[in-house]
């Protein structure tokens, strides 16, 4: 483990760094196998290790996007006003630990998590419906590292005073002395609502950075993805159970679809701080609650291709982009502008239509490809999902065009698997009514506008009243570069350009990219700057007179 100094410094420098390694092949050969083993044991039976004893209910209704069956794994359920009781006790003890403890007690439990990143690829594959390598990257190791990003930008902004100082004023003829402390108060306790599609990834920066501040933490994960963060929360029950402090410092709230907890959670008094990854009406109601909270929501994400050197790359970027985890990622690009007139290529000019099947073709391609179709695509984690695209099908006119690829992707492995590939819609910029809301899934539209400048304005106006994560932009006009920087960042959105080969607008990546910029309608809050640990505590300085 790098010392606290060190992932300080990496993150104050945005290089890349990573302490725990994305690839599978780096970790023991016999870890894969022992991880499905403990996935496997798992599977139909009570998870013993999130309380202090068994008395509670059990619940659980999580099913596997790849079998279609129930993982039969049942959670303890507490009602809420016993885990704000718990919750409440643990907090006068963990308020008072020193910081280098809870520094020391939070990066063991990543320690012992890693040493489980297979039964958490495992976990959150059956439970998101990710392919097996971003199951393991995006729950583990990225995970993780974002966790780690978090404790250091905590730990720093915690040690910017001193603890005590001895203040002294020379008055003339004596001097007036007095002794200072200063001291970082957390709020008191923290709830981190979790997300369906990435259970650990978007929960572990909320909790951590709670935990950190000296708050407690309710995790109210989504029912149909709680194992992967359970392994997180169980490792941190170990590791506070050893160091004889109350393992209720963090809890799990477990609900159903039917009757969910959150609400009661979220409202109750003694819930303080509040981080949310979700949609934007579950969303807009919890900024609504008036307290210290931390949203990610819905937005529309973009691209604008102006001119490119080789259409191809772009094509083939465009299309694994739309396709990667068949579109569930909070980044995922969904519309693409381009002008009527076409764009510029370094051989030479293609038009709208050109573009279109040059996207459909990579489409093609890369999904008549047995090798990389099905771990591209994944599965789709809920049949809602796939619903809400059809009804988006149903409604739309005879402005749009629908592009499908006429191909058959079977998942060798799990016949069974809910897979839906990626749908193109080309459509006029004025049917803004279609395109100018979340399509989350499957689902891209190919938008005619007028011209570039038409583009843009659209890019920037989607952004600005719809929000934005991630924006793609592509142009060889160092001009337009940076008129597309300036707009699209005064609403708050950042862009990445023209991105070929291996960078890919979906990724994000921990000590570097600011996830989600929290100044437009997508969400309040990133990961990780000052704000987003500084608002879960309250600095107070006390005075003795000596």
């Amino acid at each position: 483990m790098n010392n606290v100094q060190q992932l300080i410094n990496a993150n104050k420098n945005r290089l890349y760094f990573a302490q725990y390694n994305e690839n599978p092949k780096a970790y023991p050969e016999s870890a894969q196998s022992e991880g499905l083993l403990a996935f496997q044991t798992k599977l139909n039976s009570n998870y013993n290790f999130l309380i202090n004893d068994t008395s509670s209910d059990f619940y659980g209704e999580e099913v596997s996007p790849y079998m279609l069956t129930g993982l039969g794994i049942h959670y303890p359920k507490l009602n809420a006003n016993d885990l704000i009781e718990k919750s409440s006790v643990a907090f006068n003890q963990w308020r008072n630990i020193e910081i280098d403890t809870k520094y020391t007690i939070l990066t063991q439990s990543l320690e012992n998590v890693s040493k489980r990143f297979f039964e958490l690829a495992y976990s959150t594959m059956h439970t998101t419906g990710q392919s097996f390598l971003m199951s393991f990257q995006a729950s583990g190791p990225h995970a993780c590292d974002r966790a780690l990003e978090v404790l250091a930008a905590g730990y720093e902004q915690l040690n910017y005073y001193p603890k005590q100082i001895d203040w002294t004023k020379n008055l003339g003829k004596f001097d007036l002395t007095i002794h200072k402390n200063y001291k970082p108060i957390p709020k008191g306790i923290s709830l981190v609502i979790g997300c369906s599609t990435f259970p650990t990834w978007n929960t572990v920066p909320g909790l951590y950075a709670s935990l950190i501040t000296g708050n407690t933490v309710i995790v109210k994960p989504h029912p149909k993805s709680v194992y992967p963060i359970a392994i997180f929360i169980e490792e941190l029950r170990k590791v506070l159970a050893e160091y004889n402090i109350n393992p209720d410092v963090v809890s799990m709230a477990i609900d159903s679809i039917e009757n969910p907890i959150t609400k009661i959670l979220a409202e109750h008094s003694s819930v303080k701080v509040i981080d949310y990854t979700g949609g934007s009406t579950f969303g807009s109601y919890i900024e609504s609650l008036g307290k210290v909270c931390f949203t990610e929501k819905a937005g529309i994400n973009s691209i604008l291709i102006d001119s490119v050197n080789d259409a191809d790359k772009i094509f083939q970027n465009i299309a694994f982009s739309i396709s990667l985890y068949s579109g569930q990622m909070c980044t995922a690009p969904q519309n693409i502008y381009i002008s009527k007139d076409g764009i510029q290529t370094s051989n030479g000019h293609l038009s709208f239509d050109e573009c279109v099947t040059g996207i459909h073709n990579a489409l093609s391609n890369l999904l008549g490809n047995p090798k990389a179709a099905a771990p591209t695509l994944g599965a789709i984690q809920n049949q809602f999902t796939i619903d809400r695209i059809n009804n988006k099908m149903n409604e739309m006119n005879n402005n749009s065009k629908l592009i499908e690829v006429d191909l058959e992707v079977v998942n060798d492995e799990f016949k069974d698997a809910r897979i839906a590939l990626p749908k193109l819609l080309v459509i006029n910029a004025d049917s803004t009514q279609a395109y100018m809301e979340e399509c989350f899934g499957p689902l891209s539209f190919i938008i005619k506008t007028n011209s570039y400048e038409d583009s843009l304005s659209f890019m920037k106006s989607s952004g600005e009243e719809h929000g934005a994560i991630t924006c793609l932009a592509y142009t060889t006009n160092e001009a337009k570069m940076k008129e597309i920087e300036d707009q699209m960042n005064s609403v708050f959105v950042p862009v990445s350009f023209n991105f070929t080969g291996a960078a890919f607008v979906n990724q994000h990546a921990a000590f570097s990219d600011l996830h989600v910029s929290g100044g437009n309608p997508s969400g309040n809050a990133t990961f990780t700057n000052a704000e987003f640990i500084n608002k879960r505590y309250i600095w107070i300085g006390n005075r003795y007179l000596l």
